[in-house]
């Protein structure tokens, strides 16, 4: 390890919490502020990613947020914007900003900095517990009929001292209106949960902080998989952003083998109907000219509306369904609702980032 690829040598990780807890810990750097912390672990670089995952980002500044806000008080919006690729190899630095303290609401900004420029900012917006009053509007959006995964019982069966194990598991849980020509009709589902079983000390927050970090995963990318445009065209160029990791610590084998295997199912799914449908060999050669594949994805920014914050643990089964309304301008947009395992809706996201398709031709230049 890079000696600077945090501020300080982290510790052992602390076996009485979830992978996650210790993933998203943090260091306070008194020498700089009382407001100010840094990552006390190195952060993952995902496979084909410009930088860090931006859920470590939008996580530990929640979690630093919230360090300067009441137990009494819970996050019930987030707004982010990521505004340079961080770097994995250097730390960290999480500047909370106290701009309001009220009686029902508290607000604060948090800003991520490496080598002193932004990367990262956001501001939050949190709530006192039972300030709405005894009479309420209260409505949310219902859960879908969708079965749990095979394994209910919570956690893994994975040792916790096995570095390779990530801090979350996921599984698919299915596609609405996957055969509609129209990518704003398709409805992509999923189930979330953090691996072991979250804390007792870590509280409310820790399960924020797990949620926090969960919502980013897959998340710009329903804007190209509802156009049925994968991020990888081949086992060979995943196999190879695999191999480019920096810091692979938050991604296993089991998920690494999951995706070459859907991957491959899904390569398995376009032969299949090539066969069926009997394609000329004119059709093939021109469904290959007007094969679209992504260029580049980024995202831009990030927003978290908190239901529930008190009603679910991030370490059960949590079902998340994704949609893109609209994709244009190189850009596009997805929304996200989270449910818990009992079908209390904890957590509706939006995300815009930019998407753009390999082009046959380079671009034109500026006259």
């Amino acid at each position: 390890m890079s000696h600077n690829v945090t501020l300080f040598t982290p510790p052992p990780l602390d076996p009485s919490k979830a992978r996650i807890e210790n993933v998203l810990e943090l260091t306070p750097v008194l020498d700089i502020g009382p407001d100010v912390f840094t990552n006390t672990r190195p952060l993952w670089h995902p496979p084909g990613a410009r930088g860090i995952y931006g859920g470590a980002a939008i996580a530990q500044s929640l979690s630093a947020a919230m360090l300067t806000v009441p137990d009494d008080f819970a996050v019930h919006s987030m707004h982010c914007y990521f505004v340079l690729a961080g770097d994995s190899e250097i730390p960290i630095l999480y500047h909370v900003e106290r701009v309001r303290d009220g009686r029902s609401f508290i607000t604060r900004t948090v800003q991520a900095r490496q080598r002193g420029r932004p990367i990262f900012t956001t501001t939050l917006s949190f709530s006192r517990a039972n300030s709405g009053g005894k009479k309420k509007i209260e409505h949310a959006s219902r859960k879908p009929e969708v079965s749990l995964p095979n394994d209910p019982s919570p956690g893994s069966t994975r040792p916790f001292d096995d570095d390779i194990a990530g801090p979350f598991e996921s599984r698919k849980a299915g596609v609405v209106n996957n055969l509609s020509p129209y990518p704003e009709d398709k409805r992509l589902r999923r189930f979330f949960r953090v691996r072991g079983k979250i804390s007792n000390a870590g509280g409310h927050q820790a399960h924020l902080s797990a949620l926090a970090y969960i919502t980013d995963s897959h998340f710009i990318g329903t804007v190209s998989r509802v156009s049925n445009i994968p991020r990888f065209t081949s086992t060979a160029e995943l196999q190879k952003a695999l191999n480019a990791l920096k810091n692979p610590s938050d991604l296993d084998d089991e998920d690494i083998a999951r995706a070459l295997k859907e991957l491959k199912e899904e390569e398995a799914v376009e032969l299949r109907r090539r066969l069926e449908g009997a394609l000329s060999k004119a059709a093939v050669e021109e469904k290959k000219e007007d094969r679209r594949e992504v260029g580049m994805m980024v995202s831009l920014d990030h927003s978290i509306h908190f239901h529930n914050p008190w009603a679910f643990r991030a370490d059960d089964w949590m079902l998340s369904e994704m949609e893109s309304p609209w994709a244009g301008e190189g850009r596009g947009l997805s929304i996200q609702k989270i449910w818990s395992s009992d079908g209390v809706l904890i957590a509706t996201c939006m995300q815009e980032g930019v998407v753009r398709l390999k082009q046959d031709e380079p671009p034109r230049s500026k006259i």
